[in-house]
């Protein structure tokens, strides 16, 4: 089978096609799954410019993945052959991820992909959903309080985690606000239900919010981005608020003197940590947030951006246009038939 391998530490000119054999089904709950597209996220690359977990190498990157179930281990009971399923494993060095034309996984990790969407979208759509439930719901709590209308502020709005966190802070009843570049990401913001986009580059954030709340920030910040914005984030949430991030940011002693005079409840999620770690509860918890997504998706209350498309053999390409900016939303692989 065609592979993408990350075959040392560096630029994207370090992933090549090769020919590996296709894996095969080893465990009695494993599914064998053709794939027909590959997401692509920031932690590819991060994982490509400063080594996967373990320092593994050869590796196959890629988190996200979507395809057809092809054969099952005698103890499967969730799938059958010609089942449409879409999920998130592998890709971090150790076990080997998306770019990759066959997959083997358990079926305890896998969700069947949403009818509404095509294998490039699904394939979009995992790592970022995850991520965006787990802190808006899950860790902010949001739709959970008891207050109504709370007031949401979303990092990056129109990027991959961002605008799938716009989305879900919205159908869970909050008003959304969201930082972004003028033009189509702005656009792209107020499509997905975003009541207010502040630009960033030209705009006082802390301004432009607190006149939107009518108070001293927001209910919840969701920091999509890290480091300065991180630590900006603390004056942009109202006292007794939540601040959720997603991001590996370094902490400055002023920043932290504010978020004990504003009484922050400050949170972190790493979506990859039950992958990583083996942590089996909590990867099929994972997976029932694909499985509650998949039908927000097929009634429309869900979409997923993708930004732009790529054969397998061109990832050194995706990963240069993700690095550089050009993509709003999501990069993604395809694997033609």
């Amino acid at each position: 089978m065609r592979a993408v391998q990350m075959t040392a530490v560096g630029g994207p000119e370090l992933l090549q096609v090769a020919d590996l054999p296709e894996p095969r089904i080893t465990g009695e709950r494993d599914v064998r799954v053709r794939l027909r597209a590959a997401g692509i996220n920031p932690v590819d690359y991060k994982l490509r410019s400063q080594g996967t977990i373990g320092g593994v190498l050869p590796a196959v990157l890629g988190w996200d993945g979507a395809g057809i179930v092809e054969s099952t281990g005698a103890a499967v009971t969730r799938f059958r052959a010609g089942d449409e399923v879409y999920f998130c494993d592998g890709g971090f060095g150790p076990t080997p991820g998306t770019y990759q034309e066959v997959k083997v996984i358990d079926e305890r990790f896998v969700a069947r992909k949403p009818q509404r969407l095509s294998f490039a979208e699904a394939a979009a759509a995992p790592l970022v959903t995850i991520t965006a439930w787990e802190a808006v719901r899950d860790r902010a709590r949001v739709g959970r309080e008891a207050e109504k209308d709370q007031h949401v502020l979303v990092q990056a709005g129109a990027g991959g985690v961002g605008h799938m966190s716009v989305q879900i802070a919205r159908l869970a009843g909050a008003r959304v606000a969201t930082t972004v570049t003028s033009g189509p990401k702005t656009e792209l913001a107020y499509s997905l239900g975003a009541e207010l986009c502040i630009d960033y580059t030209r705009e006082d954030v802390g301004a432009k919010l607190r006149a939107w709340t009518g108070t001293d920030g927001a209910d919840v910040v969701h920091d999509t981005v890290g480091g300065k914005t991180f630590t900006a984030c603390f004056s942009l949430v109202r006292p007794y608020g939540d601040l959720v991030s997603n991001v590996e940011s370094p902490w400055e002693e002023q920043a932290v003197q504010a978020m004990h005079e504003r009484n922050l409840r400050v949170s972190f999620t790493w979506m990859p940590a039950p992958s990583v770690f083996g942590w089996a509860a909590h990867r099929e918890r994972q997976r029932r947030i694909l499985e509650e997504a998949a039908a927000h998706f097929d009634a429309g209350d869900l979409r997923v951006q993708v930004g732009a498309t790529f054969p397998l053999e061109r990832a050194a390409d995706a990963h240069r246009a993700l690095e550089a900016g050009q993509v709003t939303g999501k990069a993604v692989l395809t694997m033609e038939d």
